[in-house]
This record gives C-alpha cells, sequence and structure tokens, in this order.
C-alpha cells in the first residue's frame, strides 16, 4: 500500500474527504429553513463513499477510515462542548434562583455564555475546513496523512 494509488483510486479518497463538508451545508440549510437540529450529517457522505468503496480500492479504505475516525472526533468534542455549556447554564440558573439575582446578570451570563459558543463552533469550522482541504489534497497526491486529535474508533 505504500506504492502512489492510482488516479481513481484517488479521486475516491479525496471525495471522501471533502464529503464531510458537505454535511455541513446541509446542516446550514435545514437551520435556514427552520429545523433547527444538531445531527452529525457530517459523517454520512464519507461513510456512504467508505462503504461502497472500500472493498474495491485498500487505498480508500484507508482515507476512508481515516476520515470517519475524524469526523466521529469532532461530533464528540462538539457534543462535549455543549453539554459543559448546559451544566454551566443549569449551575448559573440554580444559584440565580436560590440567590435572587437580578435579570441583567442572568443576561450577561447567557451573553457570555453563546458568546463562547460561537466562538468555539467557529474555530471548530474552520479547523475542520482547513484540516480535511489539507487531507483530501493529500490523498489526492497519494500520500499518508493522519488527522490529529483524532479518536481511533475504527482501525
Amino acid at each position: 500500500m505504500r506504492e502512489k494509488p492510482k488516479q481513481q483510486m484517488r479521486m475516491w479518497a479525496t471525495f471522501c474527504h471533502l464529503s464531510a463538508l458537505l454535511g455541513w451545508i446541509l446542516l446550514v440549510f435545514l437551520v435556514f429553513i427552520g429545523i433547527p437540529l444538531y445531527l452529525p450529517l457530517n459523517l454520512l457522505a464519507p461513510l456512504i463513499i467508505w462503504r461502497l468503496k472500500k472493498t474495491q480500492y485498500p487505498w480508500i479504505d484507508f482515507q476512508g477510515k481515516e476520515s470517519i475516525n475524524f469526523q466521529i472526533s469532532l461530533t464528540l468534542y462538539t457534543l462535549f462542548v455543549i453539554a459543559i455549556s448546559l451544566v454551566i447554564l443549569f449551575t448559573r440558573f440554580s444559584i440565580a434562583v436560590t440567590t435572587n439575582v437580578s435579570i441583567d446578570e442572568i443576561k450577561d451570563t447567557l451573553d457570555s455564555l453563546l458568546l463562547i459558543l460561537i466562538s468555539l463552533i467557529s474555530f471548530k469550522l474552520v479547523l475542520q475546513s482547513f484540516l480535511v482541504s489539507f487531507a483530501s489534497i493529500k490523498a489526492y497526491n497519494g500520500e499518508h496523512y493522519r488527522y490529529p486529535f483524532t479518536i481511533r474508533v475504527l482501525r
């Protein structure tokens, strides 16, 4: 598997990486039409490509697993940030209810929490776009690339 893969294999491996970004486009579209869901749509297209082509080409099997592992890791990190934010939010509200804090202090807390969440999600989207683009270029060139900060679910 160390020789340079053929053109068709490299194209499918590239699509496997880049298709994860289509999930975010679909998610933005769903939110735009009024369906505010957090679904791991970034996993759907790479999973389909990987499942269809992994038996034909070992290069796609390797690249597909890498792409799916990275997307699973990002989804888990996002869910972790959401869970921590909810714990902070509920803790702050319970303290506010028991100590009779003013509405302005609660509003300030919510505003700062929202700013932190928007910052983290924006950072995650920029990082994901950069790393997915970099990995797709490497896959197209036939080079091995492993995403950083990835939990290896598929081996």
